[in-house]
């Protein structure tokens, strides 16, 4: 125990430094007032000018999204009449988002900075915070022009919201607005439209609110400038990059032959494209530099009182799936699209059944990268991983609720082929091919009663030709190996099985439960259960079970964070028939899986999770001795 306490100071959280980012500027008011005398009409005399002339107006600012719609709505059915876009503004937002970037969002959020949000220029003037009033001479000013003109029409949701008190930045855009279709109306039937009561209006408005306008005009000067340069400048139209570095320190806490401190890395790089906004396609590179901390050979002889060498991949992290050696290796090629109320996935390579069928797992689950479980068995159930690879798979909606981390009810099916891409046999092996090597084929149904619980039943069928990694592979392309699980489970060079189920060719048939119940957005728990029949074929029949639960509190302490507590068993052969005989060579405890873990969320970017993972019976075996792994993870995503 004092060794296991001595070994757990190395773990103690290494604070990192923040990078605190500010920016202030202050509004240049530069900018003269803006002027209402046009060219062609003079808003002092009233008198038009020739019909030729250019028409000119003061500097006016295109309204923020959240502004007024400006429509024209003439008075008199003999007045003539302009043609206009329809009013509904929710076309223009939902447009697709190679029209729109993000400019859009970017124009929402300036358009709201009068209320006190966030702002990367510092507003000088006091009186700019202040609200216009609908007893404010200026409100019923404004609201006799919009009666008279029609120049505003609604707010994007169709109404105008009349009587309620504006913020100045919304009056400066109902403002311009006017301005707007006061000078369309003089361009299009001359300067006896408006009344010289209502240029007067228009000038008084205009002086009352040039800050506010002049302010809008330079944020919107400065916005389509950083637009312009991120188009000039931006790696693709269609494409975004997301990427993930992960530096772990781990050790054994425990007498674990063959093991020693270690600093790991994995890094993926993920390019996003989509080419109409809805679908995408994933091109991720990743590279790692280890392998899992306690698998094949680390258990040895002083473990095992009988002197053989026992394998296992349990206690296998997230991290732990790479290549080895910092090999950068394409491990996933994948592209999904909804269809309707259905979503299809397609995998060219390291396509997994958890892609695209909900696994139950929130927190827990984050496609194993590095801010949600930190072992790949308490990330979610291991029938979804067996096998994977090349195919396809289709989710369809049942309805139901899905405004939380629960998906909809659903119907899913896939199938998944390991070695999809290779039309030669193995020799005597055959696992190559879409159709006749390793393959698994997965059907789900999922009820989400409400969008606090959710229930699913899962089966897979799998075809195991390949042998050399296993039944719980996940046919990860840079692991040479299971992912979970003991290794007589994964049917894999474990001796206690005879020479003749070792490395055998196995049909398997797998059932599962999985339920995930959010009692409040603080507290979630899950779990699953799972039962696989194993038929090696010419020799007998096997029969593995799994099962395990956790325990997620997101946003513990602070947004972001995540404390997680997990407990199961990994997936374990509790019986086999071999020649008609029940094998009785081979153990079969429980491993049981203990795991805490808490992400701390220092940045946006950047996280810290210290935890531990405790394995007892390791390789099933009750007389080996437990084993303990410490982890500090260090998560940068961006």
């Amino acid at each position: 125990m004092s060794k296991i306490l001595w070994k757990s100071l190395l773990f103690s959280p290494a604070i990192l430094g923040a990078t605190l980012l500010a920016s202030t500027g202050a509004i240049a008011a530069e900018k003269q007032a803006p002027s209402l005398e046009p060219a062609q009409f003079s808003l002092s005399t009233g008198k038009t000018q020739p019909a030729n002339s250019e028409i000119k107006l003061p500097t006016q600012v295109a309204a923020a999204p959240s502004a007024p719609a400006v429509v024209v709505k003439p008075m008199e059915a003999t007045t003539p009449s302009v043609v206009v876009p329809p009013a509904n503004l929710k076309v223009a937002q939902n447009a697709p988002a190679s029209e729109n970037g993000g400019v859009l969002e970017q124009l929402n959020r300036y358009s709201n900075e009068g209320n006190g949000g966030n702002s990367l220029n510092q507003i000088t003037n006091v009186s700019q915070f202040s609200d216009v009033k609908p007893t404010d001479w200026a409100y019923g000013a404004l609201r006799d022009l919009v009666e008279r003109y029609g120049c505003i029409a609604g707010y994007p949701d169709g109404f105008f919201r009349g009587n309620r008190a504006m913020t100045r930045y919304e009056f400066a855009a109902g403002l311009n607005s006017c301005l707007k279709q006061v000078e369309k109306l003089i361009a299009s039937v001359g300067g006896d439209w408006a009344t010289k009561e209502d240029l007067e209006k228009l000038r008084r408005l205009v002086s009352e609110f040039q800050a506010e306008l002049a302010t809008l005009g330079t944020r919107v000067d400065k916005l389509e400038g950083r637009v312009q340069f991120l188009e000039d400048h931006q790696f693709s139209t269609t494409t975004k990059l997301v990427g993930e570095a992960i530096f772990a320190l781990t050790s054994p806490l425990s007498t674990v032959s063959n093991s020693n401190t270690v600093l790991a890395d994995r890094v993926r790089l993920d390019l996003q494209t989509s080419f109409t906004g809805k679908d995408v396609l994933h091109t991720r590179l990743a590279a790692g530099s280890t392998s899992a901390l306690i698998n094949n050979t680390n258990i040895k002889n002083n473990w095992a009182d009988n002197g053989s060498a026992f394998q296992t991949h349990e206690g296998t992290q997230t991290f732990d799936l790479s290549a080895g050696g910092n090999n950068v290796v394409l491990d996933w090629l994948a592209y999904e699209f909804p269809f309707q109320n259905s979503k299809v996935y397609l995998a060219a390579v390291g396509g997994l059944h958890s892609d695209y069928a909900p696994t139950l797992s929130p927190y827990f689950d984050d496609g194993d990268g590095g801010r949600g479980a930190l072992s790949t068995f308490a990330q979610y159930s291991p029938i979804y991983r067996i096998g994977g690879g090349a195919g396809a798979g289709v989710r369809f909606s049942l309805g139901g609720p899905s405004k939380s981390v629960l998906l909809p009810s659903s119907l899913t099916f896939g199938y998944l082929a390991e070695n999809g891409n290779n039309p030669l046999n193995n020799g005597s092996n055959p696992g190559n091919g879409l159709l006749s090597g390793n393959y698994s084929a997965l059907a789900q149904v999922n009820f989400t009663i409400s969008d606090r619980f959710s229930l699913a039943a899962t089966y897979v069928n799998g075809y195991h030709a390949d042998t050399t990694k296993g039944i719980f592979d996940s046919s990860n392309p840079g692991a040479s190996a299971a992912t979970v699980g003991s290794a007589i489970a994964n049917i894999r060079n474990d001796a206690r099985l005879g020479a003749a189920v070792n490395n055998s060719r196995a049909i398997t048939n797998s059932y599962g439960l999985e339920a995930a119940l959010r009692i409040s957005d603080g507290l979630s728990i899950s779990g699953f259960a799972a039962q696989t029949n194993v038929r090696y074929i010419g020799l007998g029949d096997g029969e593995i079970w799994t099962f395990g639960g956790g325990i997620a509190l997101p946003d513990f302490g602070k947004k972001g964070n995540l404390l997680g507590l997990f407990v199961g068993a990994e997936p374990t052969l509790r019986g086999a028939t071999i020649n008609n005989n029940v094998a009785g060579a081979f153990e079969r405890d429980f491993s049981f899986h203990y795991e805490a873990f808490y992400k701390y969320q220092l940045t946006d970017n950047i996280s810290i999770t210290p935890g531990v993972i405790w394995l007892t019976a390791p390789a099933q075996r009750d007389r080996n001795a437990d084993a303990w792994i410490g982890t500090l993870r260090t998560t940068f995503s961006f």
